[in-house]
């Protein structure tokens, strides 16, 4: 398997293609609703919320915080994540500029 080579690309492209993976997966958007629905951090066990596995659990958390969407915080034996709000509106807005590109009104295809 060949090499990602994403030095090729922008930092801005390589932003968005990270993004994009966090929502590639039902579990991190799940995650992520539920973190802005309790509008708090949770030290809980997002188990019983989400209804997967720990480990499986750790890994979609430990990939949100990675991209800078989340963050934790150790409290005694747990951590706490909640939204990173600063991140997320970051990222909103890196996001927002690459949607909102306009399709031209040429009659290609």
């Amino acid at each position: 398997m060949g090499l990602a080579k994403t030095e090729m690309f922008t930092d801005e492209q390589n932003k968005i293609s990270l993004f994009a993976k966090a929502f590639g997966h039902p579990a991190r958007v799940a995650i992520l609703q539920h973190l802005f629905k309790i509008d708090t951090c949770i030290c809980g066990d997002l188990v019983n919320e989400i209804g997967l596995a720990q480990p499986t659990i750790s890994q979609h958390l430990k990939e949100l915080k990675s991209l800078g969407l989340i963050k934790g915080n150790v409290e005694g034996t747990s951590v706490c994540y909640c939204i990173d709000k600063e991140n997320w509106a970051s990222m909103k807005d890196i996001m927002t500029h690459f949607l909102d590109q306009d399709i031209s009104s040429n009659n290609c295809c």
